[in-house]
This record gives C-alpha cells, structure tokens and sequence, in this order.
C-alpha cells in the first residue's frame, strides 16, 4: 500500500499531463490548499509570470478553511485576471479532489468571468 505522499505525488503528474495536452498557451489557474488557508494563481508558463494571484489570508476575504472563503478567492482571482486581460485559463487542481474548496473556488472563478 503506497503511503499518501506518493499518491499525491502520482495524482499531481498525472494532473499536470493533461494540462500540458490541453493548455494550447492559455494561463493556468493553479490551486494550493492547506488546513488554514487556500491560495489560487493565474500562472503564464510561456513567460514564466504571474499573471494574477489571491488567497484566504487577504484582508479583503473572509479568514478560513470555508467553501465561503474559497468562492472569495475564486471571485477575486477572476477579478484580477480579467484585469490583465486573460479571460480563459487551464484549471490545475494539482492533487486535490474537485471536491468541497477546490469546487467553490473553481465555481466562482468562472461566474467571475474565468472561462475553463
């Protein structure tokens, strides 16, 4: 039985595969979440940039490990890209379910106006 790090490790290269078939050079919007907090960014790969980025920890969202939260950090991160004139991402969940977090952050970023 494999211990969760290398099946994170497995879930993560998988993830990342597909989003190099599918990114055809458009951004991607990666997610990190820890127990607190949940971080999300609009990374350009070609040029190495960061486009965009929002978290939890920022005043202008509510603090927490809540969907509530997250859907504020989706909100914002939407806001702010669309700012820099990218309107369609790759979403990288990296090796978290889209379950809970991950789905209200992904949600509100596309009523945000992030399309994926």
């Amino acid at each position: 039985m494999a211990d969760n790090s290398k099946l994170e490790q497995r879930r993560r290269a998988r993830v990342r595969r597909q989003i190099r078939k599918s990114a055809n050079g458009r951004p991607r919007l990666s997610i990190f979440r820890s127990n607190k907090y949940i971080y999300a960014q609009v990374i350009d790969d070609l040029n190495g940039k960061t486009v965009a980025s929002a978290s939890s920890r920022e005043d202008a969202v509510t603090a927490g490990a809540t969907a509530a939260a997250a859907a504020a950090v989706g909100k914002l991160v939407a806001q702010r890209a669309t700012e820099q004139g990218v309107k369609e991402v790759v979403f990288d969940r990296g090796p978290y379910l889209y379950h809970g977090r991950v789905k209200a952050l992904a949600e509100a970023a596309r009523e945000g106006g992030l399309a994926f």
